[in-house]
């Protein structure tokens, strides 16, 4: 009885003061709401979906992972960006001069703002890459590449945001 009214406590304890989470967020109880702007494709070359695809991905993690409310306007941590990078470049040239693999890079440039906390405030690129074996086809994988970048791409957002790093 005595250790479930210590649990009991450590976990008020840690709800009540709202700012902390299992995920590591640090977010104030005065923060309800969230606005994720669409994030234009700016990219020399434009992938038709990736826009919807980045914005969507990022208010679904922020719904999933805090308790804020996804508002249309005026929230109270803001985003908005720009796509300004979809590449395709050979790497690991081979002895006969061909790609043995090709890197498939996004880069979003993204403007932040905490209207609880102007400190946290930023703006940034933020980067990430796959690489895949030249002898696939871009169009067979380009779904899953983009997945899984746009999947480490939000996690970096929101650890810049709210996490601190």
């Amino acid at each position: 009885m005595k250790n479930i009214i210590s649990i009991f406590f450590f976990t008020n304890l840690i709800i009540g003061c709202g700012i902390y989470s299992f995920n590591g967020a640090s977010i104030s109880k005065e923060t309800k709401s969230i606005t994720v702007e669409y994030f234009k494709n700016s990219a020399l070359t434009k992938q038709p979906t990736l826009s919807q695809v980045l914005t969507e991905k990022l208010k679904d993690y922020f719904t999933q992972q805090t308790n804020l409310i996804i508002s249309n306007q005026n929230g109270d941590l803001f985003f908005k960006g720009d796509i300004i990078k979809y590449d395709v470049q050979p790497i690991a040239i081979q002895s006969n001069e061909t790609a043995g693999q090709n890197r498939l890079t996004i880069s979003v440039k993204v403007d932040f703002s905490n209207k609880q906390n102007e400190e946290l405030n930023f703006n940034q690129t933020f980067s990430r890459y796959k690489d895949y074996e030249s002898s696939q086809n871009l169009s067979d994988i380009e779904d899953i590449l983009i997945t899984e970048i746009t999947n480490e791409l939000v996690e970096d957002i929101f650890n810049k945001a709210v996490v601190n790093w």
